[in-house]
């Protein structure tokens, strides 16, 4: 069964001129998000994207950025309750949602 978190909320970014095709994205992912193509990493399904942020920690050449927990359901929930950005600080160390 292929797994889909929430349609367009992903904030995955890749930035193709920087990376090496070392695969380290590729290899942490636990979705699947990327594969691996000519040489380099692609996003094949950002909708697959949980935001979990091990790609971005294991990208030495700072090809990928991500927000962790924007995407995240509680997050977006309460982001349509209060009419606001939707975030619930799981990079923080306060232990957020996640």
């Amino acid at each position: 069964m292929k797994h889909q978190y929430l349609k367009n909320v992903s904030t995955l970014k890749l930035e193709q001129s920087r990376c090496t095709g070392c695969g380290k994205c590729f290899e942490v992912c636990p979705h699947q998000v990327f594969a691996m193509m000519n040489r380099k990493a692609n996003i094949v399904d950002k909708d697959r994207c949980i935001e979990c942020g091990a790609c971005v920690k294991n990208c030495s050449f700072h090809a990928l950025e991500v927000k962790p927990g924007v995407g995240c359901a509680s997050a977006i929930i309460k982001g349509w309750l209060t009419g606001t950005e939707p975030s619930c600080d799981c990079s923080s160390d306060s232990g957020g949602c996640c």
